[in-house]
């Protein structure tokens, strides 16, 4: 199929699928819907409410808090690259898993404009998040391991693993078969009591395969160019 880098509303680059009419981020902003899904509502979400329920002791220390993220397609690297540097302003230690069956070409990598808009100190961070071997945990800083795997989603077979996950699988439109009971089976059953799946979409299907697979789901606003997103939890009682 053909792939084409295009330029999105905020100036950021994506990959798009010519013959699907599907990108791998949002032609409204790449950036700002990483930023808006994965950034504002699943990491900073997740570590925010974590902290609240942390007694002020154990706020007053040092210790870095471990948060173990699983990205459900890795593509271009950009929810990785945004999830490295938030975790250095907020001193997280970061265990992320990328799972991509079709990893995404150095030559398209290199067409992609994100260090220049996000953090041009970060350069050497983007390139090791793609240089990194896959399969394999590396430290691609001191605090944030990367662990590529290149499997399709229904291989995964982790069991209350991950703290959150980041659901950005391309769309339901094209491929129906990734936004089903038995994938969010399998999402479901890798999150630990409490985590959290977060997901650009907000299709009453997807929805309702959440919930029957146990999730408890909200709907958020959505970013430039959606009306509205989902955040599914795993509460304790649901294990």
């Amino acid at each position: 199929m053909k792939r084409n880098i295009i330029t999105t509303s905020d100036g950021s680059k994506t990959i798009q699928i010519e013959d699907w009419n599907e990108q791998y981020h949002s032609i409204h902003g790449a950036i700002q819907e990483a930023n808006h899904v994965f950034m504002k509502h699943g990491l900073l979400f997740y570590y925010e409410n974590k902290l609240a329920h942390l007694t002020e002791d154990r706020k007053s220390t040092s210790a870095k808090t471990t948060i173990n993220i699983l990205e459900i397609g890795f593509g271009t690297g950009l929810n990785a690259f945004l999830t490295v540097i938030e975790g250095e302003k907020h001193n997280l230690n970061l265990n992320y898993t990328g799972i991509e069956a079709y990893p995404v070409q150095p030559e398209e990598i290199n067409q992609l404009n994100y260090v220049e808009l996000i953090s041009d100190s970060h350069k050497t961070v983007f390139k090791k998040l793609h240089e990194t071997p896959w399969e394999g945990a590396f430290a691609i800083t001191p605090n944030f391991q990367l662990e590529k795997q290149e499997k399709f989603f229904k291989d995964i077979r982790f069991k209350n693993t991950y703290n959150i996950i980041y659901f950005d699988a391309f769309g339901a439109r094209v491929q129906p078969d990734l936004w089903t009971e038995d994938i969010f089976k399998i999402m479901f059953n890798a999150l630990k009591p409490n985590g959290i799946l977060v997901t650009y979409s907000a299709k009453g299907s997807v929805r309702r395969a959440m919930q029957a697979v146990g999730f408890t789901v909200e709907r958020l606003p959505g970013p430039p160019g959606k009306r509205e997103m989902l955040r599914a939890i795993k509460h304790s009682a649901t294990v």
